[in-house]
């Protein structure tokens, strides 16, 4: 299922740089990145529900959303698509909107929440669905973390395989930039299984172990792949995006010029986002 690994101010060259996984039925309509409506936005978008799993602004925030993987469903939830997009469109910083989110969190399926002001250099987590006695909102700290289909930093066998292969990137190329698109390619299609015995149990085994690779591949025709990346170069943002359509791969690419919120002696030399999509049986739902 959904999975990403990030590194947040702790590399010299990249304040911020993300590799992130999303599934989705082929069925369900998603149109490629690209900006909206009014401008300010640039992402992909659910065509069900209007939202989106990953977007930024042009002044420098950046949210994105994973399901959580549990039995039993809420009734009548409301998208979590919907999150990003709102905290995207709002004035709020991350700390106060994540606030607005706990007040309703109870209407949600399970979801993690990555919101992002790269101004002010605030990352906060909010989740609905906390391990334990962990919080439900949480500030984000420096270092490298993982995300899938639980809580922040659960060492499920695919986030431990992830980190630790971009831990080996991150020691091969020290403080220098590092291969976005190589990153992606070798780490983010990373089609090993588990160990049976290591899967968390949520589900049937077998069900469990088909998911249990950093790239779920379905056997089945309804299959589709998307790579898209968000780099930014002090005040440069560029969106890559590849995706998979009827057997046919497709590139393309967007580039803005950040608001002024940024301040020039932050120097966002590259902070890179890379996004890889594919759609298959094994769904995150954005309803």
């Amino acid at each position: 299922m959904c999975i990403a690994v990030f590194l947040w101010q702790a590399h010299p060259f990249y304040p911020f740089f993300l590799l992130h996984n999303r599934d989705e039925y082929l069925s369900r309509p998603t149109e490629p990145v690209a900006w909206w409506d009014n401008g300010e936005i640039l992402g992909g978008r659910d065509g069900l529900a209007g939202g989106t799993w990953l977007a930024c602004s042009r002044s420098g925030k950046i949210a994105f959303v994973t399901n959580v993987r549990e039995v039993g469903n809420v009734p009548g939830p409301k998208s979590r698509g919907e999150l990003p997009v709102r905290f995207l469109e709002s004035k709020k910083n991350p700390t106060e909107f994540a606030e607005e989110v706990v007040m309703e969190a109870h209407r949600y399926n399970g979801f993690n929440l990555i919101l992002v002001d790269l101004s002010s250099k605030s990352m906060i987590y909010v989740t609905n669905r906390p391990k334990d006695d962990e919080a439900l909102v949480s500030e984000v700290l420096p270092g490298i973390h993982v995300l899938s289909t639980a809580s922040l930093d659960t060492p499920w066998p695919k986030a431990v395989r992830l980190r630790t292969n971009f831990e080996q990137f991150l020691e091969k190329h020290g403080s220098g930039e590092l291969p976005a698109e190589e990153m992606a390619d070798k780490l983010m299609t990373d089609m090993t299984k588990a160990d049976k015995t290591t899967l968390p149990g949520i589900h049937s085994v077998e069900f469990e172990y088909s998911l249990s690779s950093i790239f779920v591949e379905a056997n089945t025709e309804l299959h589709e792949k998307r790579i898209c990346s968000i780099s930014k170069d002090e005040w440069e943002v560029a969106f890559y995006e590849k995706y998979l359509a009827e057997e046919s791969w497709i590139e393309q690419r967007e580039n803005f010029v950040m608001s002024g919120r940024v301040p020039a002696e932050q120097f966002l030399a590259l902070a890179l986002l890379v996004c890889t999509v594919f759609a298959s049986r094994f769904c995150h739902q954005l309803s």
